[in-house]
């Protein structure tokens, strides 16, 4: 798991008209435990918003604690700055595999997606930003915020942090293999099947600046060759 920092105690998201689910309701969710999982299992997410009457997209880290999903950004970006004024739409998204079916109608992807609306708030109380930021780092790299040096002041009053409540979300998922295997196009004796989608650390690369005698801590190196979520 990447996100050492996420807990997932909180109630199910409420179901609005943002994220009742119209199609493919099989493989859609609204399960904290759901949700929690696409959430723990990555580090980057979409951020829509708009921004003087343009929806702007923008990717961002995201960090979990609790029932709150932390976003980060500098003071001088236009989304983060606006966010707080309007609703905004986190997409998060796992690509696991292509789904190549028989006919091109058929073809798909396996993925897992969590889609969360609401009013973010800007976070300035000090503790909580702290709080928000180390769950940000921990998110991606798992021990890292201990390793290093913690923010100075000077950096915090130059770092945006919004948060944004885990109440109104869903979750669509996609696994398997291709639908076609029992349609006419079966006959064809074409090949069929997953592509799978894996997303792996590699070796760390040490700055080239540093002594020969400075290596990676054991929380990065451990992570070289492990899948991405896990």
């Amino acid at each position: 798991m990447s996100g050492t920092v996420t807990s997932g105690s909180g109630d199910d998201p409420v179901v609005t008209e943002r994220t009742r689910l119209r199609r493919m309701r099989e493989k859609g969710s609204h399960r904290r435990a759901d949700l929690d999982a696409v959430l723990a299992a990555g580090f980057l997410c979409h951020l829509g918003v708009d921004v003087d009457g343009t929806t702007m997209v923008v990717p961002t880290a995201y960090g979990v604690e609790g029932d709150r999903l932390y976003l980060h950004g500098s003071v001088a970006s236009r989304t983060l700055v606006r966010a707080p004024d309007t609703t905004v739409c986190v997409t998060v998204t796992h690509v696991d595999g292509l789904v190549l079916a028989r006919s091109v109608f058929e073809h798909g992807v396996n993925y897992r997606c969590a889609m969360i609306y609401g009013v973010p708030r800007t976070v300035t109380d000090p503790d909580e930003k702290l709080r928000g930021l180390r769950a940000l780092t921990e998110q991606s790299s798992p021990g890292q915020w201990e390793y290093v040096r913690q923010p100075s002041r000077k950096e915090l009053a130059a770092t945006a942090l919004l948060a944004l409540d885990l109440t109104e979300a869903s979750v669509k998922t996609r696994s398997g293999p291709p639908d076609d295997g029992d349609s006419e196009d079966a006959a064809l004796g074409l090949w069929a099947g997953v592509l799978p989608v894996v997303t792996t650390f590699g070796d760390p690369v040490t700055d080239p600046v540093l002594p020969p005698d400075v290596t990676p801590p054991a929380h990065v190196a451990s992570r070289a060759g492990r899948v991405l979520g896990e």
